[in-house]
């Protein structure tokens, strides 16, 4: 069992909290994510023997600066299971190992809930909400308010699970949301786009059999394209595409 872990601060909780949105800042082709997460690391590690300055801290983030890659969102596990290795005095080599191990694990299934599931989620959600006649405000707000309180609620997640477990945290990404997440969201996805893409559809056509028997002529050749593409495009991206051309759609009638 991981034993408990020491006190964290809220203020150096809340300052690694801050620094995970800018975890990308400095992606490179060399390190990837690594100065983002040494940089979110930053202020638990001046807590080492010697400080800010001190050789423990500047072998710390010469470490943490290495190569890392992950999704953005659940970087955040790495970010407190690293803290909790460094203040802990875990053997760098074993620090290393946790490193190579949790990039992929942290990769998949963070774009497997996020990119293909909760933001095509969010975008048929706000396709919905305009088919069935919510302002632009309303939609946008739906859209940002629905994505954000998942993806700030993952990042606040993964760095508590993180600390708490530090490289015991394969235990955490267990939790039945991770597992069998992904799967549920794809499914109500599916479910919702089907209600949307025809709401949205009406809104934007109004009365006219003329426009009616183009949007059809083109729902037509969409789906023959999305056919041809299968495996080829990412799901997140198909989204964001078909969210943009509804809105530009909307501006324009």
């Amino acid at each position: 069992m991981t034993a408990a872990p020491p006190t964290l601060p809220p203020h150096v909780h809340g300052a690694m909290f801050l620094r995970l949105f800018a975890i990308q800042g400095a992606w490179n082709y060399e390190t990837m994510t690594g100065n983002g997460i040494a940089f979110a690391l930053e202020p638990a590690l001046r807590r080492l023997p010697g400080g800010r300055g001190g050789p423990a801290y500047c072998e710390a983030m010469a470490r943490q600066s290495g190569y890392f890659n992950a999704h953005p969102y659940l970087a955040a596990v790495a970010v407190g299971a690293l803290a909790r290795a460094e203040l802990d005095g875990v053997p760098p080599a074993q620090i290393e190992r946790f490193k190579v191990a949790a990039t992929g694990p942290l990769g998949s299934v963070g774009d497997r809930l996020i990119w293909a599931g909760w933001l095509p989620f969010c975008s048929a959600l706000a396709l919905l909400a305009f088919g069935l006649g919510a302002s632009p405000i309303l939609v946008v707000g739906l859209f940002l308010g629905a994505y954000n309180t998942v993806h700030l609620a993952l990042r606040a997640w993964g760095l508590r699970a993180g600390w708490r477990h530090g490289l015991h945290v394969a235990q955490a990404l267990g939790t039945p949301v991770l597992r069998r997440g992904p799967a549920h969201v794809t499914r109500a996805t599916a479910l919702l786009a089907g209600l949307a893409l025809p709401s949205a559809a009406v809104g934007i056509i109004g009365p006219g059999r003329v426009v009616l028997g183009l949007v059809l002529g083109v729902v037509v050749a969409g789906a023959a394209l999305i056919t041809a593409l299968q495996g080829r495009i990412a799901g997140w991206r198909l989204a964001i595409i078909v969210l943009a051309l509804f809105t530009f759609l909307s501006l324009v009638r």
